[in-house]
This record gives C-alpha cells, structure tokens and sequence, in this order.
C-alpha cells in the first residue's frame, strides 16, 4: 500500500478541509465512518450522544427495510419502494432515479445529510463528511480539499464553497479510490448539488462514465442534465473537466 492509498485508508485528507472555527469530532458504527464538525459556539457533548443516536436510527431503518425489499441494496439501477417507506429510503429512491443508479449509492449522502439536519435544530453551522460524501451548512465560504488518489491534484486544490450555496451537498466518487463500487476509473468526481443524497448518486454515475482521460466530459455533459446539480469537477490522471458553480483553489499543505 503506498502513502496516498494509506491516507485514504486512514481518512488523514480530512485534515484538509477541517474549519479552524469549527469543534470536531467523530463517530462510526460498522460500515459507517463520520467527521462532524458543529461551530464552536454551539458545541457539546451531548450532540455526539445525538449523532450517535440518528446514525443508529438511520441504520435500524435502512436495514429494516432492506430486510423487506432486498432488492433495493442489490438493484444497479433504480427501484419502485415499497409503500410506507422511512424517509431515508426515500431520499435515496428520489436520488437514484434522478441520476439512473442503484439505491445505495446515495446512502453515504442520504445519512451525511439526515444527521446534518437533524444537528441543525441546535447548531449554526454543521458539516458531516462520510467517506467523501459531506452535508454543509455554513455561514462563511468554505474551502473542501480534494482527494484523487494518484492524480497530481491530489492535495494540491480544493473546491470553495460560498456560504449562500448552503445547505448543499458535496460528494465524491472514485474508480480508483476507496472500497465503493464504481464501473469507472476516474480518480475524483466531485459533484456540488442541492442534497448530499443527490450529489452522491450523481458522482456515481458520472464516475462511471470514466475509463480514460478522453471520457470526463463524458460525466460533465451527464451531469448537465440532471435538476438540483450545481457544479462537477471530473479528474482521471493529470487532466480534469469542470462545469458549473465550481470554483477550484489552490491548497497550501504547509499550514
């Protein structure tokens, strides 16, 4: 394994977009692997026993239903839901019909942005990042690193968020990556949308559609057409594609 593949590994690219304003901390049950971060003002303790808690409730319910509908965390494309569906199937039923993928890749996105919300109800600002997956709500501009594995942009530039753009959800999708399934070998597809169970479904597939340099605006003209999608940046190597509200920065790894 070598330095960039144990990064991801070992989620040290979260270091990279962490607000100085902010107090985080995390929190992982199984598969789910979460960095919040809630403004400092707001902060206490007893909001890590309450993400604790809705990343549990969120989990009983998606699991619940999976037991009922099998179907939907094996389907590649989408699904009708069963009547009486919790809210978090929902989500990722709505988002996987809007980008013509299967269920589960909104579900990082879907839970990101259900505990985002529900941390809202007692804080100002709130970011959830889920395996590269992040619900932001900000009262200032924000800038999140971007990881690409071994591309030379990795940790080398960001994508700035405006606080007026939030509450949004901003999602990665890799081929090359990570353990999420992707038919693609795009080293980052960062999409900007108007949920995180959005944006999350539609990195997917625009990832998909990379095999080879030549292909990213194969993923940015797809992505072009789906509603509530506000920006892409697509990267497989030393090449990337943009379009959108997507304004890319340089990083400083010195701070």
């Amino acid at each position: 394994m070598n330095n960039r593949e144990r990064d991801h590994v070992n989620r040290h690219y979260r270091a990279m977009h962490e607000g100085a304003n902010l107090k985080y901390y995390k929190i992982n049950i199984r598969e789910s692997d979460l960095a919040i971060g809630i403004d400092k003002e707001s902060y206490t303790d007893s909001l890590v026993s309450l993400s604790y808690q809705e990343l549990s409730r969120l989990r009983n319910c998606l699991e619940n239903y999976i037991q009922l509908q099998p179907e939907f965390q094996t389907s590649m494309v989408p699904v009708p839901l069963l009547t009486g569906a919790p809210e978090i199937v929902r989500r990722m039923g709505r988002a996987a019909w809007a980008a013509g993928v299967g269920p589960m890749a909104a579900v990082a996105g879907a839970i990101s942005e259900m505990i985002g919300e529900k941390l809202l109800e007692n804080c100002r600002e709130v970011v959830v990042e889920n395996g590269g997956d992040i619900f932001l709500a900000s009262q200032s501009d924000r800038i999140i690193a971007v990881f690409a594995g071994q591309s030379k942009f990795t940790y080398k530039i960001g994508v700035r968020v405006e606080a007026s753009e939030t509450p949004m959800g901003i999602c990665t999708s890799s081929g090359t990556v990570g353990p999420s399934l992707s038919f693609g070998k795009a080293d980052a597809v960062v999409i900007k949308g108007s949920t995180a169970a959005l944006a999350d479904a539609a990195a997917t597939a625009a990832a998909n559609r990379v095999k080879a340099a030549e292909d990213l605006m194969k993923a940015v003209d797809f992505i072009r057409d789906i509603a509530g999608i506000t920006g892409i940046l697509a990267i497989k190597d030393d090449k990337m594609a943009a379009w959108g509200c997507m304004e890319i920065v340089p990083i400083d790894r010195r701070r």
